[in-house]
């Protein structure tokens, strides 16, 4: 008996969404509607631009709905039953959100046939919420993977169709990851969509109980170097943020990013912050316990520079002791 093939609504915004759309295409599945958040403000203009998701369904003549918000009781009822609208006409099988930003209310979780699946970028149950590819990388994680999750009421909560794994390497920032677990997930979900076409259902198992831990909301507050942290977790947090919020600290009156810094022995003791030296052969600040040579800076309004560069550009720093969160802005 043939299989029936599947009617695949999406739901996703970013880049890593698109990436799982492309997959989805590629796959011939049909996707009768895609839904993404409305248009944002962008670049040095602040035109409004199509998120990642709506300019690669526009370019495939794909129907799109951006409702502000689904919930039906919320602040924006008519956008929300203008999307409920959508759905029932589009019919899914059912919803693959990845990333999408928005909170599905439970009459969307119960519309598609097959539910909805999810594309988390963790291996659940750890880094369950919005930030697991940043927070794996702060927090020293060797691993990390994709989850694809049967959605339900809950934060992450829901069981789980397949994990994939994949390693954090020593020099990864949140960008190089995310692009690699972006192509997991495409994969992953189409593997995941196969099987639930040849089931006529999704097979999930419950997550595990043990394990459990949350990825907050990156805050632009944390991207000041706390210099009395120890080198290693500084240079974490410095590959966690690029390419947001980006780590930075104040250097003779100028809020500075830091993009790029190796964790270093200090033979001496010395106040977080000092640096150690400023030359040709490097620049050093003492942390909390170790010290940190930067590698990768910049000024504001400038470009990325190598620290020979910017040393040259702030003579005199050498003894200086860098203030910490309390004297930097964010």
């Amino acid at each position: 008996m043939a299989v029936q093939p599947l009617r695949v609504a999406f739901a996703g915004t970013p880049e890593f969404a698109a990436t799982a759309l492309r997959a989805i295409l590629d796959a011939g599945f049909q996707v009768p509607l895609v839904l993404t958040q409305p248009d944002r403000p962008a670049g040095r203009g602040m035109k409004l631009s199509p998120s990642a998701v709506k300019a690669l369904a526009i370019a495939h003549g794909m129907t799109v709905a951006q409702p502000s918000s689904l919930r039906l009781d919320g602040k924006y009822p008519d956008e929300a039953e203008t999307g409920r609208q959508a759905l029932r006409q589009a019919a899914p099988d059912v919803l693959v959100v990845a990333a999408y930003g928005l909170i599905l209310p439970q009459w969307v979780l119960d519309l598609p046939r097959l539910g909805c699946l999810n594309i988390h970028a963790s291996l659940l149950p750890r880094w369950r919420g919005a930030a697991p590819i940043h927070r794996a990388i702060e927090a020293g994680d060797t691993e990390t993977g994709i989850t694809v999750m049967q959605m339900d009421a809950g934060l992450d909560t829901g069981d789980m169709l397949a994990t994939g794994r994949e390693a954090i390497r020593t020099d990864d920032t949140t960008a190089s990851l995310h692009d690699r677990l972006a192509l997991l997930g495409g994969r992953m979900i189409v593997a995941a969509l196969r099987q639930a076409a040849e089931a006529g259902r999704a097979l999930a198992t419950p997550q595990p109980t043990e394990g459990i831990c949350y990825a907050h909301k990156i805050e632009k507050a944390e991207s000041a170097v706390d210099w009395a942290l120890p080198a290693a977790v500084i240079e974490r947090r410095i590959r966690a943020f690029d390419p947001f919020p980006g780590a930075s600290f104040q250097c003779d009156g100028e809020v500075v990013k830091l993009w790029q810094a190796r964790a270093l022995p200090l033979t001496s003791p010395a106040t977080p912050g000092t640096v150690l030296r400023a030359d040709a052969q490097g620049l050093h600040v003492a942390c909390g316990a170790g010290a940190l040579e930067l590698l990768q800076l910049q000024r504001p309004g400038g470009k990325r520079l190598r620290a020979l560069a910017f040393v040259q550009a702030h003579q005199g720093l050498a003894g200086q002791v860098l203030p910490g969160p309390a004297g930097a802005r964010a």
